[in-house]
């Protein structure tokens, strides 16, 4: 009897590890072996100062590789070697276009000793994306035009599905051996309500945020699978990002039904951080006890003392990977803090501190004691 008790419990113990392991999943001994050949990885999210958003920046009319030459030039002064960098599914109408100037884009990135992680989806701000001439920027108010993927009306469509796959597996596929690629993020922030901006404001145009969570945890799993029939040999993740009292990391019994989908069928395992040193020393070792190699792919909010000179080190010393939110100043207005959507900084108002970015628009460091940091971390 004691025996078959035993039995069972480690039957329930394997099947219990199955059930984590996402069929295509890379192990965590494969996983940790690529990390093992990575440098200390150091970037930033990336856009060029002259594109609102993902749009604009990849888009025939607007694409600009002089501008993007240039600003990558920066970022490997300051010994960065990697950019997180927004794709966008409306972009693949024009399949061939967008893969010759994604080519381009990574050869600029190769170039100056960078290798971008690529992000395929977004939850945050405007639902309703539409190709061509993207609009200006709303005075005083950050990331007005940054635009989701899919957009509310195809992602509440399945229909639309179809087209989101042929995207997927159409730019994964495109560069599924490219060694100038680091990773693949399926899906930034995919539970993100747009509380501030799009939700719960006057513009009141986004989905409801029951719906939205509810539609994208049962789209992302598959959005996995797309990019891994499609032959990724780079690593794919999608980084659970609301860390607080109620959204305990430590024990997957309390994961919501989306960090559950992010972390058991992540790669490698990514997060966001905009908080103080003592959150970050907190998270580091509850998400490396899950035996993979951890980055975090957003932080940096001076606002939120979340900075490059006290977070760089700690992460340096745990070997994790940091990527902050900015790089250049320009039209997404991110060194604008993320209430400018309730109180805009307009008749000449600015923040006493700058929110993100690492530059201003004319190339000269927002504050040189930061740009002194990042080279140090980086040993540059």
């Amino acid at each position: 009897m004691k025996r078959l008790f035993v039995f069972i419990l480690l039957f329930s113990a394997t099947l219990s590890l199955a059930q984590q392991s996402e069929p295509g999943r890379w192990s965590a001994a494969k996983a940790n072996a690529w990390y093992a050949k990575q440098p200390f990885l150091v970037g930033s999210n990336y856009i060029p100062a002259n594109a609102i958003n993902e749009l604009e920046m990849f888009q025939a009319a607007s694409f600009d590789p002089a501008t993007i030459d240039k600003e990558l030039a920066l970022a490997e002064g300051l010994g960065m070697n990697t950019m997180r960098v927004f794709l966008h599914d409306l972009l693949w109408k024009d399949s061939a276009g967008f893969t010759k100037r994604l080519d381009q884009f990574l050869g600029l990135c190769a170039r100056h000793k960078i290798k971008p992680m690529l992000v395929l989806f977004d939850s945050c701000w405007d639902p309703h994306p539409k190709l061509g001439k993207q609009r200006a920027p709303q005075p005083g108010i950050h990331n007005s035009g940054w635009l989701q993927s899919p957009g509310a009306d195809a992602l509440a469509d399945p229909a639309q599905y179809k087209r989101l796959e042929a995207y997927v597996k159409g730019v994964v596929g495109a560069f599924k051996n490219d060694n100038r690629i680091l990773a693949w993020d399926m899906w930034n922030e995919p539970d993100n309500g747009n509380d501030n901006s799009y939700g719960q404001n006057h513009l009141k145009t986004e989905l409801p945020k029951d719906q939205k969570i509810a539609l994208a945890t049962k789209l992302l799993p598959q959005v996995f699978q797309w990019a891994r029939a499609a032959g990724a040999t780079q690593p794919l993740t999608s980084a659970p990002w609301i860390f607080n009292g109620t959204h305990d990391w430590s024990n997957p019994a309390k994961w919501t039904a989306m960090e559950k989908v992010q972390f058991e069928n992540s790669d490698i395992i990514t997060f966001h951080q905009y908080s103080t040193t003592q959150d970050l020393e907190k998270i580091i070792p509850i998400l490396q006890k899950m035996g993979r190699p951890v980055i975090c792919t957003e932080y940096m909010a001076r606002g939120v003392n979340s900075k490059f000179q006290t977070h760089l080190p700690i992460a340096k010393k745990a070997k994790v990977g940091m990527i902050n939110w900015g790089f250049v100043a320009g039209k997404t207005q991110t060194f604008l803090p993320w209430d400018s959507w309730q109180k805009p900084y307009v008749n000449g108002r600015e923040p006493a501190v700058w929110f993100h970015e690492v530059f201003k628009q004319n190339g000269t460091p927002v504050d040189p004691a930061e740009t002194a940091a990042i080279k140090q971390a980086t040993g540059k």
